[in-house]
C-alpha cells in the first residue's frame, strides 16, 4: 500500500514555479521515495519549488530533513523553497522545531507563488 504520492507541475500561471503536491505522510518508510521525486525536481535545475502539504497529516524528522538539507543549495542557484497548507499538526512540530526560522509558509499555493519568492 502506498503512504505517499507526490504530483509534479508547473504552476499554470508562473512556469519558474514547480509544485510538489505531497499526500500521505513523510516518514523513515516513506522518505526515500519523497527524496528521490524531491531530488530529481532539483536535478532538472527548477529550483522555485511550492510544496503543497495539505493533503499530508505527519511528517518526521525524516521528512523534515529532507528539506532542511537542501534548502542552501536551492538559496544558492536563486530559488527557494516554500511550504503550503500545513495542518494544525504539522504546523505545530514545524514551528517547534523553529523550522519557521529558516523555511517560508503560506496558507496556499496562491499566497506562496505571490508573495514566497519576494527578495526579503
Amino acid at each position: 500500500m502506498e503512504n505517499i504520492t507526490v504530483n509534479i507541475s508547473e504552476h499554470p500561471q508562473n512556469r519558474d514555479i514547480t509544485l510538489l503536491a505531497v499526500k500521505g505522510f513523510i516518514d523513515t518508510t516513506t522518505a526515500p521515495e519523497f527524496e528521490k521525486k524531491f531530488l530529481s525536481v532539483l536535478g532538472e535545475k527548477k529550483f522555485k519549488l511550492v510544496v503543497d502539504l495539505k493533503d499530508v497529516n505527519y511528517i518526521s524528522s525524516a521528512g523534515w530533513g529532507i528539506f532542511i538539507s537542501e534548502i542552501k543549495r536551492i538559496r544558492n542557484q536563486k530559488g527557494d523553497l516554500v511550504l503550503v497548507g500545513m495542518n494544525p499538526e504539522v504546523s505545530e512540530v514545524f514551528e517547534l522545531l523553529e523550522f519557521n526560522t529558516i523555511l517560508k509558509s503560506f496558507p496556499n499555493v496562491e499566497a506562496a507563488v505571490k508573495k514566497g519568492f519576494e527578495k526579503p
